[in-house]
Parts: structure tokens; C-alpha cells; sequence
């Protein structure tokens, strides 16, 4: 029987051809090979997974399998190979728009300071005035002076503290930038940069009517002053929201005339602009020019300018 056995592997081993067991051992070391490259060079975000994939095929499809991972790696890194073009990229935070969750329990406990002032509970009263420091202090003046009248001690005292801070903040960034300006106009150089500053954070301050009558009036005509210094050396630079706040600051001191020769330059720099029209309805009304309103109106009504709601609202009730 092992006779037999014998002569039939003998047999077997005659019909398969020299080449192809030289061939399937070819394979076996370059699969091999393949295998401890991959494991030896492999960069470090690549795993194992994949050289061992890669040995299996070839082991089981000799030639063929050899075959196609060259020509696969070949075509990975050369073919598809480009180089990344990050000329229009810009790693900055500018071009980050951040999206913070709103919190809804401090925003839905919120309510007018005037309401909260007519409510005797003090822990409520103090908890609104905590939320509102917490908050844009620079554009709550307004609420937290209100918090002076309050019947709580404490509240009062927290508000009074504050306001004086940022007020005295207010007078010394003021006094400082309007130095700077004055000294560089009589120097002969530009201010233009500080001059715009200095007037977006004082109407930011005084369209909130937190100082006195004799103290605004004073703050009312620096930022005039600053206006002109601005107008005279860079007219261009004079936006057209500086002109609706002097010309606002200016109407609530009465001074009708300075602020009507500010209109006019807006006009001028600005003819299709909103707040050119605006401003002068809102100043001709104020000082009762109702001859220079009216004629206004009409030049607004027969502009192209596109209004908001409110203007509308006003050439409807004044057209009707």
C-alpha cells in the first residue's frame, strides 16, 4: 500500500512543472519581503492592517497578487500625487465665525430694569443687576444708573460703584485721545485713526445721557470739535454714522445750527445715503423747521434710496 502511495506522489510531482515551484516560491519571498518593509518603514498613522491584507493576496494569487499592489502603490504616489495649493488659506481667527450657545436661564429671568425697580424682592432685584455687569457694561449705563434710585442699599451702592468706575474710565480715555488729537493737529500730523475711535466710544457713552446736563454739554462739544478736526484734515474719513451721531448729540443740546451745517456736509459727502435724510427729518422736526422738513420729505419720497420701516412709517403719516 505505501508502495502505491508512494508512486502516485512520484507521479503527481512529474506532472507539475519546475517553473511553476520555482514561480509559487519566487512569490512566497516577495510577499515576504513586501510584508517586513511594510512593518519596518511604515509611517506612524499607518497601521498593520493593510501590509498583511496586501501579503495574504499575494500569497494566494501568485504573480497576480505581487502584480497588482505594485501598480496599486505606484499609482497611489505617483499618479495621484499633487501638491496641496493653500495660497487662498488663512489660518486666522477673523475668518472663524463662533457660535456660543445662548444661556437661556440668565436670558429668560431677564426683564426692563424699570419693572424690576417696582419689585420689592431684593434677590431678584440684585440677580438682574449681576447679570447685567456680567453683560456689555459699556452699552448698560443707562440701566444700571437707573439702579441708583433703587430702595435697596445694597443694589444702589453695587450700581453706584460701578457706574463710577466706568465713568471715570470714560473721562480719562476721553481726555487722553482728545490730547493726542490736539497735540498732532498743532504738530501738523494725522489723527485721523484716534479722532475715529474717539468718536464711536464717546457717542457710544453719551447717547446714553449718564451725565449731568453741564458735563454732557462739555463731552457734546469735544466730540465736535474732534468732528471738525477730522472733517478738516480727511473728509473722506468722516463716516456717515460720525455725522448722524455729532448731529444727534447735537439736537439734544439745541445747538440746531452746528448741527444742520453738519447735515449739509453729509449731504454733500453722502447723497445716497439713508442717514443723510434721516438726520435732517429728525433735526428739522426737533427745532419745528417744518418748511426745510416738508421740502426734505419730498426729496426723499422722489429719491431712489430704499428706506427702512421707520422712515416709511414717517412719510406715510406725514404724506397722508
Amino acid at each position: 500500500m505505501q508502495e502505491i502511495l508512494r508512486n502516485m506522489e512520484y507521479a503527481m510531482m512529474q506532472q507539475i512543472p519546475r517553473w511553476f515551484v520555482f514561480m509559487l516560491a519566487i512569490n512566497a519571498v516577495v510577499s515576504l519581503l513586501y510584508l517586513i518593509f511594510g512593518l519596518a518603514f511604515r509611517r506612524k498613522k499607518e497601521g498593520t492592517t493593510q501590509y498583511l491584507i496586501n501579503t495574504v493576496v499575494m500569497l494566494l494569487c501568485p504573480v497576480v497578487g505581487p502584480l497588482f499592489c505594485f501598480f496599486g502603490t505606484i499609482f497611489r504616489h505617483v499618479l495621484m500625487r499633487r501638491e496641496v495649493d493653500l495660497s487662498d488659506v488663512m489660518f486666522s481667527k477673523q475668518r472663524i465665525n463662533s457660535l456660543l450657545q445662548a444661556d437661556v436661564e440668565r436670558e429668560s429671568n431677564l426683564v426692563p430694569m424699570e419693572e424690576a425697580l417696582a419689585v420689592s424682592d431684593k434677590a431678584s432685584l440684585r440677580g438682574l443687576m449681576l447679570n447685567v455687569i456680567r453683560g456689555d457694561i459699556q452699552n448698560s449705563l443707562a440701566s444700571i444708573a437707573l439702579a441708583l434710585n433703587s430702595e435697596d442699599s445694597e443694589t444702589s451702592h453695587y450700581a453706584a460703584s460701578v457706574l463710577r468706575d466706568q465713568l471715570n474710565d470714560f473721562r480719562a480715555y476721553v481726555q487722553k485721545l482728545y490730547t493726542q488729537i490736539k497735540e498732532a493737529k498743532e504738530a501738523g500730523e494725522s489723527a485721523a485713526e484716534e479722532a475715529g475711535l474717539l468718536i464711536t466710544y464717546m457717542d457710544q457713552v453719551l447717547a446714553q445721557h449718564v451725565f449731568t446736563g453741564l458735563e454732557q454739554e462739555t463731552f457734546v462739544r469735544e466730540m465736535d470739535e474732534v468732528c471738525e478736526i477730522l472733517y478738516q484734515e480727511k473728509p473722506e474719513a468722516m463716516e456717515s454714522d460720525f455725522f448722524e451721531s455729532v448731529v444727534l448729540r447735537l439736537m439734544e443740546i439745541e445747538e440746531y445750527d452746528r448741527a444742520e451745517e453738519w447735515c449739509g456736509r453729509a449731504t454733500a459727502l453722502y447723497p445716497e445715503q439713508l442717514s443723510s435724510y434721516t438726520s435732517r427729518l429728525k433735526l428739522y422736526f426737533s427745532a419745528g423747521w417744518k418748511e426745510k422738513f416738508f421740502m426734505t420729505l419730498e426729496e426723499l419720497k422722489h429719491s431712489d434710496i430704499v428706506v427702512d420701516n421707520e422712515t416709511l412709517e414717517l412719510i406715510r403719516m406725514f404724506s397722508s
